[in-house]
């Protein structure tokens, strides 16, 4: 009795460990081309039917035409990465939506988490056809420093190399301004994922003396440091709670105490609403004739929050669009591949209503007309701070204020389109046999008072883009130029 116990308790364990064993996940896993197939035509036939915005910016015929490409280049077995960076993101990109993009499974992210894999060692600002280092991975590197100009990789022209990346980046029209701060942000990341990695890397730059010059560098790879063995786990110190709220928002004085700097990182959390109360009541109190808005860093969320910012500062009222559809009232079948699909389902049902055009629409997002604050509302001179991050919520917001008297857009275009975008209900589908992951907008908004759908984001009312000297000093030069701007004014209101 005993001895067939313990033979049942050892098989248990057994196959407790065999599926244990069996769930580690390995990135050089090649799933088979039928299976990734699958999950491709699954992909089209979701998108074709459910994306609002998929003939938005390209024609049906050309989508076809994309869709058919991509699928032969399916011709043999992949891992996730290759399924996901060189089939589905350069497919995703030709819909021209930002708010389309794809992602890793949960596994590759988790598997991937807190790893410093090898790669391209130069960080690089990317700006027009320019890149510049900003950092080299490669420390003992006394050539390639901060401030260097990097002319080609591996034979790829700088131009050449941005407008190849490109085309595995999403963006809301043709408003590429977002990419080059993705790749701004972590060039040796999107490097290693569309071209591969590398031993060695030929890279021409510009010397000091203004010529030309060729050098191999090799990549960069982590040194795993087996010197400490951490026994105990160390507990981090938690900060602050309203330390943690001021990576969403903030707002500080400048030291001339002639304007305030509102910073709105995000519309989704933070506690705006009680922010934005206090924040506009201290204005008030304080009589501050100037505030500026830094909104380079938001990518959007919460239509309401960004709602009730142009409420606070807007001179008349205003609406925030034109339209706002679905192409359909649910997700049908598809809702078992789509996180939260039924869930989608019972909202699309309880806030869409069909129209004459056969189109799902929010008539209350269309009808709506926003009328601005009477308490604590601002009234002095609002200077907002846009980028290519500014996406979304965030680039509704800009429409919705720009052109008012004493409001001025600064900075550079937006990422998020000025035509309007597929920023309402943005749930992911998960691929059955990769479990990749792809965004799905179900509503397409077209902006009140829309622009042509020519593809821009917003366009500042004063240019301020990247500056090479700045760059090199670390100095915030827009914001610079902003400050410059409002003592100009002050010295000529006071008559000196």
């Amino acid at each position: 009795m005993n001895r067939a116990f313990s033979f049942i308790i050892l098989v248990v364990c057994c196959l407790l460990l065999s599926c244990s064993a069996s769930k580690i996940y390995t990135p050089q896993k090649k799933y088979p081309q039928q299976e990734l197939r699958k999950d491709y035509l699954l992909l089209k036939e979701i998108l074709e039917k459910k994306h609002p915005g998929i003939y938005w910016y390209t024609s049906k015929d050309s989508m076809d035409m994309y869709f058919s490409k991509y699928y032969n280049a399916i011709a043999d077995s992949m891992t996730e990465q290759q399924f996901t960076w060189h089939i589905l993101s350069p497919l995703v990109d030709k819909i021209h939506c930002g708010h389309t993009s794809v992602g890793n499974s949960t596994a590759y992210r988790k598997w991937g988490r807190g790893k410093q894999l090898p790669s391209f060692p130069l960080y690089l600002k990317v700006w027009n056809d320019t890149m510049a280092v900003i950092a080299n991975l490669n420390r003992k590197d006394s050539i390639l420093k901060r401030g260097t100009l990097i002319t080609s990789i591996n034979g790829v022209s700088n131009s050449e190399l941005i407008k190849q990346m490109f085309d595995y980046l999403p963006e809301d029209g043709f408003a590429n301004n977002v990419n080059y701060i993705r790749l701004s942000g972590n060039f040796p990341y999107y490097h290693r994922n569309i071209y591969g990695l590398s031993k060695k890397y030929s890279v021409t730059y510009i010397d000091t003396a203004g010529i030309e010059q060729r050098k191999e560098i090799g990549a960069f790879s982590p040194v795993k440091d087996t010197s400490k063995k951490v026994t105990v786990k160390e507990k981090r110190p938690v900060p602050p709670k309203e330390n943690k709220l001021l990576q969403y928002r903030s707002m500080t004085t400048d030291s001339t105490g002639l304007f305030y700097i509102m910073t709105i990182n995000t519309f989704n959390k933070g506690k705006l609403r009680p922010f934005f109360r206090n924040s506009f009541r201290e204005l008030r109190k304080k009589n501050i004739p100037n505030l500026v808005i830094d909104m380079r860093s938001n990518g959007g969320g919460k239509v309401n929050s960004s709602t009730l910012l142009a409420k606070y500062i807007s001179r008349t009222s205003f609406k925030i669009a034109d339209t706002a559809y679905a192409v359909s009232r649910g997700l049908g079948s598809y809702a078992r591949f789509i996180k939260g699909g039924w869930f989608n389902n019972i909202e699309m049902f309880f806030i869409s209503s069909k129209r004459k055009d056969g189109k799902f629409h929010l008539g209350l997002l269309e009808r709506k007309l926003y009328k601005p604050k009477e308490r604590n509302h601002y009234n002095g001179k609002v200077y907002v701070i846009t980028s290519g991050p500014t996406f979304s919520a965030s680039t509704i917001f800009c429409n919705g204020i720009k052109g008012q008297p004493d409001i001025t857009l600064v900075g550079e275009e937006t990422g998020g389109g000025w035509h309007g975008n597929c920023g309402i209900m943005i749930p992911d589908i998960k691929l059955p046999h990769t479990k990749t992951t792809v965004r799905l907008p179900l509503f397409k908004v077209v902006q009140f008072n829309h622009v042509p759908k020519t593809g821009t984001g917003i366009f500042p009312d004063i240019y301020i883009g990247t500056n090479y000297d700045a760059l090199l000093k670390g100095i915030d030069f827009k914001m610079k130029v902003i400050k410059d701007i409002i003592i100009k004014d002050s010295k000529t209101l006071s008559g000196l």
